[in-house]
């Protein structure tokens, strides 16, 4: 069945998480990109949310891991964001595409004016055809100012830009009963606005280590974004060309009516 609501969307906003795009996953940026083009190409607006800029630095800088300290992951950042910009350049330049830079904190969105400036430079690369692509600030934010996960500065900037569509990424393909490598584990296809889903089994965060959210971060965005009208599909990276041209995948969370 086709989600209708997607075709019929004019303005969507996309996030990928870092182990979908860094690491050994790095080759899906193509896939990602080719889905984000496929939709863009449809005259439909596209926003791209993407974690991934710390996860993509660890080699380079010979770090085993995502580092604990808060000015390692900062430097972290400011080499992994201009790899991860770079890896979306290229891939885009495939389409002649220009992809715009964003980075936020969460004071910005909390500032009147800073929130005004942000929203003024998206809306402005919309209407040029640049692809922006938003990520937290991680080179200046600190823990007291974070967003904590780009699944809620994804839904933030789905509320920030009036999207029509919230499409959330991960490693698994929709939202289960309870972690879906357990037994029993069953994908849940739609969440009415006010289920709560007190009757879901929420697992770590993911296998990769790489990320700072995981299922609970993803209902918890899904549903401010619902809460703010903007219905919400939460489905894998691998998915999202199928997502996005409505296909039946992931779990889809109805909006406020």
């Amino acid at each position: 069945m086709t989600r209708d609501a997607v075709l019929a969307a004019k303005r969507i906003v996309v996030k990928v998480g870092s182990s979908s795009v860094s690491g050994d996953n790095a080759g899906q940026i193509e896939p990602l990109v080719d889905a984000l083009v496929a939709t863009y190409r449809r005259g439909v607006e596209v926003v791209l949310v993407s974690s991934g800029a710390i996860a993509s630095a660890l080699p380079i800088l010979n770090l085993g891991g995502r580092p604990q300290d808060l000015a390692t992951q900062q430097a972290a950042a400011a080499v992994g964001q201009n790899i991860l910009m770079w890896r979306y350049q290229t891939s885009l330049d495939r389409y002649s595409i220009l992809a715009g830079q964003i980075l936020l904190t969460a004071g910005d969105l909390e500032n009147p004016t800073h929130r005004s400036n942000a929203q003024r430079a998206m809306e402005r690369l919309l209407d040029l055809r640049v692809l922006p692509i938003v990520n937290e600030n991680d080179t200046v934010a600190t823990q007291e100012i974070r967003f904590g996960d780009n699944d809620r500065l994804a839904a933030l900037v789905s509320e920030l830009v009036g999207a029509d569509l919230l499409v959330l990424l991960s490693d698994v393909d929709a939202l289960y009963t309870r972690p879906p490598s357990e037994p029993g584990a069953r994908p849940i296809p739609e969440v009415p606005f006010d289920d709560d889903l007190s009757g879901v089994e929420l697992g770590p965060i993911g296998a990769a280590g790489v990320g700072t959210g995981g299922a609970g971060t993803k209902i918890a965005a899904a549903k401010h974004a619902a809460a703010a009208g903007i219905p919400v599909l939460l489905t894998s990276t691998a998915n999202v060309a199928v997502a996005l041209a409505g296909e039946e995948t992931g779990t889809w969370f109805n909006a406020r009516a």
